[in-house]
């Protein structure tokens, strides 16, 4: 009889908060309706990468094109490109991830150790405006600064051929070149996490005789760790959704082999050669793998006790 009075009770106490917040719940219904209708609808056309699509069939109804079960999938993991391409994938992931956390971490703290307040603001706005900036515009100015006889190997007085070795250093160029691009941007999460931190702390650790390097290992990290757990589980649930637009932009014939991605590869082997459903299964591995790869960081940081997603 207790369980059940308790089951009641809680039954109640759910729909008397919903209809105290029924304002804020239809607020939200519009952007649950925009969400099905752009994000989960379309999954109806994973249906292609079990079919055979070309353009003459692609107008027809799904139940009238031809089913070629795992036959798309087959054929995207036995490409000959494929195993490079995944080598290229996982490995601008890897850098993209580590050396962007890092350095949006160090430019958020230095940023938030300035005094000057008015130089901070022009600093941060300064930082992010490569953000809006199209990736063509960033390639070209890239390519000036990377290209053999560029501006960086005037300087040195040397040739670096960093964009002109068929090595993974493009993965290097490639990263710099985004960090360049996202650093200022993404620093202002971590600002953002910083600001919330108690500033009584930062009193105390003073008192304490902490210097200002102390108070930023003590104080400032553990308090950000949260957030960065939180985006380093969003980023590797991504980690294979490299996007193809900075490979096409900077890459040349040279260096195509460790340029191709996994986005690239689908637009190559999809759109290229008319055949939507290849494309399509690539799309679909991309996804899939993605969301495991997201359920397993999450996992991993619940059972160290630290900060995850739900």
């Amino acid at each position: 009889m207790k369980k059940k009075k308790a089951s009641v009770t809680k039954e109640k106490f759910s729909w008397d908060l919903m209809w105290r917040q029924r304002y804020l719940l239809m607020m939200s219904v519009p952007f649950v309706v925009w969400l099905v209708i752009f994000k989960y609808v379309p999954l109806w056309g994973w249906t292609m990468a079990f079919q055979e699509v070309k353009p003459g069939s692609f107008a027809l109804p799904v139940w009238e094109r031809k089913f070629v079960g795992l036959e798309n999938f087959v054929k995207a993991f036995t490409d000959r490109l494929f195993p490079q391409t995944m080598i290229n994938t996982i490995g601008l992931s890897i850098l993209g991830i580590a050396i962007g956390t890092i350095t949006s971490i160090l430019f958020a703290l230095i940023l938030n150790e300035l005094c000057f307040s008015r130089f901070k603001k022009v600093t941060q706005t300064v930082s992010y405006l490569p953000h809006f900036v199209s990736w063509v515009i960033i390639a070209s100015i890239a390519k000036m600064l990377f290209n053999d006889g560029g501006a960086i190997d005037t300087m040195l007085g040397t040739k670096l051929h960093l964009m002109s070795t068929n090595s993974p250093m493009f993965w290097v160029v490639v990263c710099m070149v985004d960090v360049w691009k996202e650093m200022g941007w993404n620093a202002i999460i971590y600002l953002s996490a910083m600001a919330g931190i108690d500033q009584g702390l930062y009193e105390a650790a003073k008192v304490d005789g902490a210097s200002r390097f102390k108070r930023i290992w003590h104080v400032t990290l553990p308090g950000i760790k949260p957030t960065v757990i939180v985006l380093m589980i969003m980023n590797i649930g991504s980690a294979l959704n490299v996007g193809m637009e900075r490979q096409m932009l900077l890459s040349n014939s040279i260096v195509q082999d460790h340029a191709m991605v996994l986005s690239w590869f689908a637009y190559v082997r999809g759109i290229g050669s008319n055949n939507y459903g290849l494309g399509t299964a690539i799309g679909v591995f991309q996804s899939v793998v993605g969301v495991i790869l997201l359920f397993i960081a999450n996992k991993v940081a619940g059972m160290i006790g630290e900060s995850k997603l739900v």
